[in-house]
């Protein structure tokens, strides 16, 4: 299973760049050197500058595959979402019990990708800038421009997929939306928390413990709710 979904190559919203960045060397390179980076410095250190010496080109190559480094983070984090929806409908492909499903789709959510090799980008630094940057990318004056064209579209797919369990084992529940994006941002944060703030958190919050709460939300949410 992992070595096919190893050579997958995630489907992008178009609008994200100016040149599909798999099609060239150069562009390979600036995603892939791109995210490192990024996971490195942090987003308010991050320079295409810096990049075109990292790659060994030029600035102006650059923004031939990317308007600006907003667009560069917003396609890591699409990327991210639409290599999570891979993970959660290869890996509940068997499972027949939707309660199943769900526990695997929150552990997911909450632990990160259960397969994390590709010969693209790597699943794992997309991973932390998601957790440690990904906020940067939405909460912006342009997020509704963006929004209409679709740019958060594999999200919304990634969402949709848990919020239809949701309604197989409760199709009454009113809320199956925004129960999985509440748990979906939530979990973020109380990864980034976990490492940043630990004072918002339990000590030694982990991805174990994170999925046990979370699993015992949605599932005591789901059961109580009409």
């Amino acid at each position: 299973m992992e070595a096919i979904l190893s050579k997958i190559k995630v489907e992008v919203n178009p609008n994200l760049y100016q040149k599909e960045p798999f099609s060239s060397d150069l562009g390979t390179s600036i995603v892939k050197e791109g995210s490192k980076l990024i996971q490195e410095l942090g987003m308010e250190n991050f320079t295409f500058k810096k990049l075109s010496i990292q790659i060994g080109s030029t600035e102006a190559a650059i923004y031939r595959y990317f308007d600006n480094k907003h667009k560069l983070l917003l396609y890591l984090t699409a990327w991210y979402w639409g290599w999570m929806e891979h993970n959660l409908v290869y890996s509940t492909a068997n499972l027949k019990d939707p309660a199943e499903r769900l526990s695997m789709a929150i552990r997911l959510l909450s632990e990160g990708p259960v397969f994390t090799k590709n010969e693209y980008l790597n699943p794992s630094i997309l991973r932390d800038i998601v957790v440690n940057e990904s906020l940067k990318g939405f909460l912006t004056k342009e997020v509704d421009v963006e929004n209409e064209i679709g740019i958060f579209a594999q999200v919304y797919k990634f969402g949709e997929r848990i919020a239809n369990i949701i309604q197989e084992i409760n199709p009454s529940y009113k809320y199956p939306k925004t129960l999985v994006y509440t748990v979906l941002e939530s979990s973020l944060l109380q990864s980034f928390n976990s490492q940043h703030l630990p004072g918002m958190t339990e000590n030694g919050l982990g991805a174990a413990s994170r999925f046990q709460f979370f699993h015992q939300l949605v599932v005591n949410t789901i059961q109580n709710g009409n």
